[in-house]
């Protein structure tokens, strides 16, 4: 008699159809094949969303994660927790998860109280440090680990340091179809008397179907009745930042080919029963994928365990399943190998039939079926296991034990800031005001709060339309015929400087590195990079420190991308020599800084020293940065512990009085900026806490006790003086705060995500 299980509660956790990915489906397909394999357990889903407002989930999708929101996968783990399920089956792929490489997706495995079995859709065999870095917490904090190829399981073990015994080997799930004959479907799709090569899957650039079209030529010569059905709709990705581009690329390449009547594309995500009919269809099946990386696919498993012929390139997953003349493997984008391989099948009918029945034969193995009796399995070992080891059971914690509460981002004032020319300058109260104009600073700081908020995923349209016109402001503002930007612009658009200041200069470059080194869109890298490459040779004439200090933190930015230009990677030397010359001539026991005055965007001397030295690995330079840093802290802390920046109205020289007011915005955010950098450079908690008291001036922990910041709007005060907040609200003080807030949170996010919440004092 067989055992009944006594798991009876399952949640799956991933993406859920309607949403069109190859995660959903899977998710989609696993869930009901568990379900109906065992009716006496309830299934149910937690779905992640890429797009506002989700999608028209069926009944089984209960709860809704919005990707980018860290608190909504906490608030899902909380109501896996309160509704008794038993085990979570998690769908790991780093693509649909909020945060950096999708590390919040760790939090919600950090609270949750019961097993979790975990499919790894994706194992990376060369993972950058963050990635590596997510990836063994999964595996840490799962009970068990699921891959779909043996390559899997070894990558599992040598790279990532997984436990062999805590990894099953389960092939992906098929549905379960009969062995026919292609001539039964083909009427279907007018296709009959033809012969049909298919390719199946969401379509992006890496599916390498333009090398199948350039093959076809060829194959046609031989074979001039055959038909090649491109089967699936643009994958949303592809679709949301370049359109239909690459599809109209494909049908361009198959008119200038003169191939298009053998050419079909079907430009639609269809059901399963549509999707047996066309795999029914085909004679033979292609996967060109341009990328071996690829432990699984789902379409190559479906059209296998469907009988199929199959001609491929030797990405992991089809090096594996087609080995041993299962199918027939040709080197990736080699249309000539391609054309040659598929008429070769073509041709002996003997050897493409052997084939199929071969596939068809262990493809028994995948049906969903049997899947579902794997997984299951799976989920009543986990369960006998209990939960990871190193995942701690939910505690209610205190105010000083987790991070503390974030204003909500807020871009209404920028907005009203910004026109179709770039960000004004200043403002009257929250007025614009147009007869001061524009500056590069403030659009340099913008572009890069423009980036801040993409990674944080923020409203990818609004951000890209703030990025586009302050990149256009910058790129308007460059001279080539000196190498040098202009600064101020006139509200009717006359620059009104031959050329900005060096720190203007700085600034300029420490944007258009980060547009080279972290923006996604390709057209900002390139225009970044082009700008990058003809202003940096300047910042070496330049002799203000802050213009070194903004010139490093660019090139670093840059250099995250470009590690090899040669030219850069001097610069940089040239540059840190220069600042720590200066901190050595300049710094005693008592006054350890690089000037004998505090003025103004003090920390980011220290800041760039902090980030170049842990770039270059030179722990001397982080040391020195770091003293500087914190004797600059130590300065800025009232009596009362707050914040306490070094004012405008006569700075601080060396021996003289120290002006506290008039206290600038710009102050505190570079020491927000500056003392998170050193916590990522030595995990101390204590400069987290720094910068937290920094950031904290902005809402009122200050000297008297006022709000900066404006939570209706994002907004912020240009300064504090001595009885009252300045209410004009211009750029440069709302910058530095929004820039301070989408740091802070960012930083925020890295931690929830990474480890156990620290501790934040007062």
């Amino acid at each position: 008699m067989k055992e009944i299980s006594k798991v009876h509660k399952i949640a799956f956790v991933g993406d859920h159809l309607p949403r069109k990915c190859g995660i959903a489906t899977f998710t989609s397909d696993l869930l009901s094949a568990v379900a109906a394999a065992h009716p006496q357990s309830q299934c149910l889903c937690v779905s992640v969303n890429d797009i506002k407002g989700g999608y028209d989930y069926p009944e089984v999708v209960r709860f809704e994660i919005e990707e980018q929101d860290l608190s909504s996968y906490l608030r899902a783990a909380d109501f896996l927790n309160i509704s008794n399920v038993d085990i979570v089956c998690l769908q790991h792929e780093f693509g649909i998860y909020g945060g950096p490489s999708g590390g919040h997706i760790l939090a919600f495995l950090r609270e949750l109280r019961m097993p979790v079995v975990t499919t790894l859709h994706t194992v990376l065999r060369e993972p950058r440090s963050d990635q590596r870095r997510v990836m063994q917490e999964i595996i840490s904090l799962s009970t068990r680990v699921v891959v779909m190829a043996e390559r899997g399981r070894q990558m599992l073990q040598d790279i990532y340091e997984a436990p062999l015994a805590k990894i099953d080997l389960i092939a992906h799930g098929i549905p379960d179809v009969g062995f026919v004959d292609p001539t039964y479907f083909k009427d279907q799709f007018g296709v009959e008397g033809k012969i049909v090569l298919l390719t199946f899957g969401l379509l992006s650039p890496n599916k390498g179907i333009e090398y199948v079209l350039k093959a076809l030529p060829k194959v046609l010569e031989e074979f001039p009745d055959v038909v090649y059905i491109v089967l699936g709709a643009t994958h949303p990705n592809e679709l949301r930042e370049h359109g239909e581009a690459y599809r109209m690329s494909l049908e361009l390449l198959a008119k200038k080919s003169r191939i298009e009547k053998n050419v079909i594309f079907y430009n639609d995500f269809v059901e399963l029963e549509s999707l047996k009919e066309f795999i029914g269809a085909a004679d033979l099946y292609i996967t060109p994928y341009l990328n071996e990386a690829q432990i699984t696919s789902g379409t190559l498993a479906y059209a296998f365990g469907a009988g199929k012929a199959v001609v491929s390139t030797p990405y992991w997953h089809a090096a594996e399943l087609l080995a041993d003349e299962r199918g027939v493997l040709v080197p990736f984008a080699d249309a000539e190998s391609m054309a040659r391989e598929v008429s070769a099948l073509l041709r002996d009918d003997t050897r493409r039939h052997a084939m199929r029945k071969n596939a068809y034969r262990i493809g028994r193995e995948m049906v969903w079926s049997n899947v579902a009796q794997l997984y299951m399995n799976s989920f009543e070992l986990s369960r006998l296991q209990g939960t990871a080891p190193s995942r701690k059971s939910l505690l209610t914690k205190t105010l000083d034990r987790r991070p503390r509460e974030l204003p909500a981002l807020k871009l209404n004032h920028l907005q009203r800031m910004t026109d179709s020319t770039g960000v004004f300058q200043h403002a009257n109260f929250s007025i614009p005001n147009f007869s001061e104009g524009y500056c590069t600073d403030d659009n340099a700081r913008a572009f890069i709060l423009a980036v801040l908020l993409g990674e944080l995923g923020e409203d990818l349209e609004r951000v890209r339309a703030l990025a586009t016109t302050c990149a256009s402001f910058l790129q308007h503002a460059f001279e080539p015929q000196t190498s040098r930007f202009h600064n101020h612009l006139s509200f009717d658009r006359r620059w009104l400087d031959e050329q900005g200041s060096e720190d203007c200069q700085g600034r300029a470059i420490w944007a258009l590195g980060v547009g080279v080194g972290r923006s996604p869109f390709r057209s900002f890298q390139l225009m970044a990079g082009q700008l990058f490459a003809l202003s940096l040779p300047a910042v070496l004439e330049f002799t203000s420190p802050r213009a070194w200090a903004f010139g490093l933190l660019g090139i670093h930015e840059y250099l995250h991308r470009l590690s090899g230009d040669s030219l850069v990677n001097q610069t940089r030397e040239t540059l840190l020599a220069r600042l720590m010359d200066l901190l050595k001539r300049n710094a005693s026991p008592d006054w350890i800084w690089f000037e004998q005055e505090l003025s103004y965007d003090n920390a980011k001397l220290a800041h760039a020293l902090i980030l170049t030295g842990r770039a270059t690995g030179q722990p001397a330079v982080i040391q020195q940065g770091l003293d500087a840093l914190r004797w600059l802290n130590d300065v800025q802390i009232s009596e009362k512990g707050h914040f306490l920046p070094i004012g405008s109205n006569g700075f601080y020289k060396r021996g003289g009085p120290r002006a506290d007011f008039d206290q600038q915005p710009i102050e505190a955010q570079a020491m927000v900026s500056a003392c998170l950098e050193a916590y990522r450079a030595t995990s101390d908690v204590w400069w987290y806490e720094q910068s937290q008291r920094a950031f904290d001036w902005f809402l009122g922990w200050n000297d008297l006790g006022l709000e900066l910041y404006s939570p209706e709007s994002g907004a912020c005060g240009d300064g504090l003086h001595v009885d009252r907040v300045n209410r004009n609200q211009g750029a440069e003080s709302t910058l530095a705060f929004l820039l301070s807030l989408a740091e802070m949170k960012l930083a925020q996010n890295m931690m929830t995500s990474f480890k156990e919440p620290i501790a934040i004092g007062n």
